[in-house]
């Protein structure tokens, strides 16, 4: 557009329907584009429709002209032929991103009509160049909901149901309880609707509190190299069991990075009980080796047995591999 000879008319009144529309366009490697363009060039969007007729932003890094060279410049372009003048008003925003227009840094034109194609209008003073040099838009905080959960859980702020494990007893919000597990929700939220206090059997405290922080915060408590050693199988059979699929993903990726000879039997004996698909393909993958096959085999013999039984599957892929001889468990 020639800022000195306008390329639009400005219409009398509006007539005939409104449409409305919005389009980002982004621009990658800010920096570099204000070095690469000078002022009065323009870097051009792809085409996008709003009411049947074509549309482009070109927007100047360096300003429409040398009177602006201190702002980058926007403006909406008409992408083709038109039989009648066609009526815009434009709203240009600048976003964070996240995609949210940063505070005073939106901007609207006036109604104008466009009557040809290249015709553009917009704002020759649309951003100072120097806020967006100061890098001022900085990038979303990063979600607080799972602190602000922790805390909750700590607090016992609102909680309303008790649960009851190894002699220990645990406060926690029986709407966060069903939200995270399917088998907690079917058991607190039943028809009865009327469970204050549940008991669970076959788990040790320690194992709960540590499901419990998961639950809550969507991450496993902070531990040492051996807590840690320690807890992550119990945690795979818990997740499994209360069906928290994360967790139990989370788990078998620590498993599968200690998977060698002399935890390989163990490894795929879990991955078998507890349908662990990430653990079998590293135990499974790492049976490659024969050398390694024949110390299992001599460590466990009863390995075979246990997978024949309970994952039969597992014990095909092991013999299509020639990993494992094929023969009925005695």
């Amino acid at each position: 557009p020639n800022p000195r000879s306008p390329p639009w008319r400005r219409p009398s009144a509006i007539t005939g329907g409104t449409v409305t529309g919005h389009y980002v366009y982004q621009v990658d490697r800010c920096s570099r584009t204000k070095q690469e363009v000078p002022s009065g060039r323009c870097i051009v969007s792809p085409s996008f429709s709003v009411g049947g007729y074509s549309w482009r932003i070109s927007c100047y890094p360096n300003g429409l002209g040398s009177y602006c060279a201190d702002y980058v410049s926007v403006f909406l372009v008409l992408g083709c032929a038109v039989a009648e003048p066609v009526k815009a008003r434009t709203r240009f925003s600048l976003l964070d991103r996240a995609g949210r227009p940063v505070p005073g840094h939106s901007q609207s034109a006036e109604l104008i009509e466009y009557f040809k194609v290249g015709v553009g209008h917009g704002l020759n003073n649309f951003i100072k160049r120097e806020f967006l040099e100061r890098r001022s838009i900085s990038p979303a905080p990063l979600s607080d909901l799972q602190r602000h959960l922790g805390n909750l859980l700590v607090a016992k702020e609102g909680a309303d149901i008790t649960v009851r494990v190894a002699g220990e007893e645990f406060s926690a919000h029986r709407c966060v309880l069903a939200a995270r597990s399917p088998v907690l929700k079917a058991e607190i939220l039943g028809a009865a609707n009327t469970v204050n206090c549940i008991q669970i059997d076959g788990m040790p405290a320690h194992v709960f509190k540590a499901l419990l922080h998961f639950i809550y915060t969507d991450s496993l408590p902070e531990m040492t190299g051996q807590q840690e050693s320690e807890m992550v199988e119990p945690s795979i059979q818990t997740a499994d069991s209360y069906n928290i699929q994360r967790l139990k993903l989370i788990c078998e990726k620590k498993l599968s990075r200690d998977v060698n000879e002399d935890t390989v039997a163990k490894m795929l004996r879990l991955a078998a009980q507890h349908h662990c698909l990430i653990l079998r393909k590293a135990c499974v993958e790492f049976l490659q080796g024969s050398s390694a096959m024949e110390a299992i085999m001599v460590a466990d013999d009863g390995l075979f047995e246990m997978v024949a039984k309970s994952c039969p599957a597992l014990l095909k892929e092991l013999a299509r591999r020639d990993y494992w001889p094929v023969h009925e468990p005695g």
